[in-house]
């Protein structure tokens, strides 16, 4: 039903993530429940596997309630959506998809605006008047009581404006100087059949080229990235003093006992510097009291955040992403995918989201299905 593959006798450390991934639908869907809770079931998964999923879904006659950051996966299946404001701590729900829900709270976003602009042009020429009567004798004192009352009662009838969720600001990742090849793969490893298999390539990437690897779930993508950054593939050679960027799908590369300032810090050249850290902390949405507190009790997303931020000051040449939209809010997108695009230094890419590498210009690509 979930397209496993993997051998049942393979440790579930060695799962590839799109692997995992079916692994815990196949866990949930076998104790038969009667509604069904997924937490962003996308990640990781290869076009395959999200097309089965979504067919699977769309079917299923039982109460599914999913968190994604996919609004087109959303979209193609659910009939409403449960809203959860961060700012009033409220939940609403609405009919509809994704798109249709955006619509209803922009418009009554704007209803509410018009509503207040107009009762604050009354009060204020309420006021006005009250300002001009209140020194007058008799009926104009008067007058200027009951305007006073029509403020009071404007004042009250104000509504609270909805808030949107805040987005990213475009941000840039300066890129270290680098003169000559960056890295070169002459070698990367195929699983086939669970087993490892060493096929030759020759890529040399430099300053300004993107790469792009793709291939199905279990292939090995993601542990090709982990030698590449680690340096533990002799197939690859990254030159010495290279400084690499490291996105790891699992955020596994983050130290979750450190603070977030500390995570930040350790990656500056020369060290940390404290307005710096705060200043970039805040651009991703990383308040001052977040940045006090350890990585580990950040949401997922703001770990994706983080590992952006890190990026900034770390000024690497070479960013190594591995599925980097995972946990991202969409609004984000755009503007991460905008920022990879610009990115000077060298970049190594695995994404099985098409709407987010669409926007990156790719001068490379390595398939690792058709070295098989």
């Amino acid at each position: 039903m979930v397209q496993l593959t993997a051998a049942l006798d393979k440790k579930i450390r060695d799962f590839s993530g799109g692997q995992l991934a079916r692994l815990l639908l196949a866990y949930a869907l076998i104790q038969e429940p009667d509604v069904l809770l997924l937490d962003e079931p996308t990640n990781n998964l290869d076009t395959e596997g999200i097309n089965h999923l979504t067919g699977f879904l769309m079917t299923y006659e039982k109460t599914v309630i999913v968190i994604s950051h996919d609004a087109n996966f959303l979209n193609s299946f659910t009939d409403g959506v449960l809203n959860l404001d961060v700012y009033t701590k409220k939940v609403e729900q609405y009919v509809g998809d994704y798109f249709d829900v955006i619509e209803q709270i922009a418009g009554q976003i704007e209803r509410d605006r018009r509503k207040n602009a107009q009762l604050e042009r009354n009060i204020q020429d309420r006021k006005d008047k009250v300002n001009f009567f209140a020194n007058k004798g008799g009926k104009m004192r008067r007058l200027a009581s009951k305007l006073r009352d029509e403020v009071a009662e404007d004042e009250e009838n104000m509504v609270d404006v909805r808030r949107d969720d805040k987005t990213i600001k475009p941000f840039t990742i300066p890129a270290q100087t680098w003169s000559e090849v960056v890295l070169r793969i002459s070698s990367v490893g195929v699983i086939v059949g669970h087993k490892r298999i060493p096929k030759k390539v020759d890529m040399k990437l430099f300053n300004r080229s993107k790469l792009q690897i793709i291939g199905p779930n279990g292939i090995g993508k993601s542990t090709l990235l982990k030698e590449l950054a680690q340096g533990e593939s002799k197939g690859t050679f990254i030159a010495p003093g290279v400084r690499v960027g490291y996105y790891q799908q699992d955020f596994s590369g983050l130290d979750f006992n450190k603070t977030v300032y500390d995570s930040l810090g350790e990656v500056m050249e020369g060290g940390p510097a404290h307005e710096k850290i705060y200043a970039t902390g805040a651009h991703f949405l990383l308040t001052s009291e977040l940045i006090k507190n350890k990585v580990g009790s950040l949401s997922e997303g703001q770990k994706g955040l983080l590992c952006y931020a890190r990026f900034v000051l770390q000024k690497p040449g070479v960013l190594i992403l591995d599925e980097p939209t995972n946990h991202i809010n969409f609004r984000h997108l755009p503007i991460i995918a905008k920022a990879i695009d610009e990115y000077e230094g060298a970049v190594i890419l695995v994404s099985h989201m098409p709407e987010f590498v669409e926007q990156v210009s790719f001068n490379e690509k390595l398939d690792l299905q058709e070295l098989l």
